[in-house]
């Protein structure tokens, strides 16, 4: 499907939209995960990592609301490195580097983020 939006004096072609729209759909999913977890009344600790079960957590709420800004701030960063998406054509096919390198450096942030500062703060001590 070729075809074209004109915003002043910027073409965008139609498989860079697209792209765009699907990027933008998985940068709402972490934006509404994240809202969830802020909001939600649950006394169980959600989970950063897949498949493992969180440690015990002092005060849950004040974690899931940690982890639910994370999320969110995660999602409007991850649709904001797609916006090269919108200008991708044959001449500038290389900035579909910037949201490859984009998405895998604020993985890793979100991951530092994660173990450094939520986890550290939030994490039961152990009492000897």
């Amino acid at each position: 499907m070729n075809f074209y939006i004109i915003m002043k004096g910027l073409v965008i072609m139609g498989e860079g939209l697209w792209a765009f729209v699907i990027w933008t759909l998985v940068g709402i999913v972490f934006i509404v995960m994240g809202i969830y977890d802020m909001n939600s009344k649950k006394v169980k600790p959600f989970g950063f990592w897949a498949n493992t079960e969180v440690g015990p957590i002092e005060d849950v709420k004040a974690y899931n609301r940690a982890l639910g800004r994370l999320w969110c701030v995660y999602g409007v960063l991850f649709v904001l490195i797609g916006l090269p998406l919108l200008i991708l054509n044959e001449q500038n096919a290389g900035l579909i580097a910037i949201p490859i390198v984009g998405t895998m450096s604020i993985s890793i942030g979100a991951m530092v983020i994660y173990t450094i500062g939520i986890d550290a703060k939030y994490r039961k001590k152990k009492q000897y």
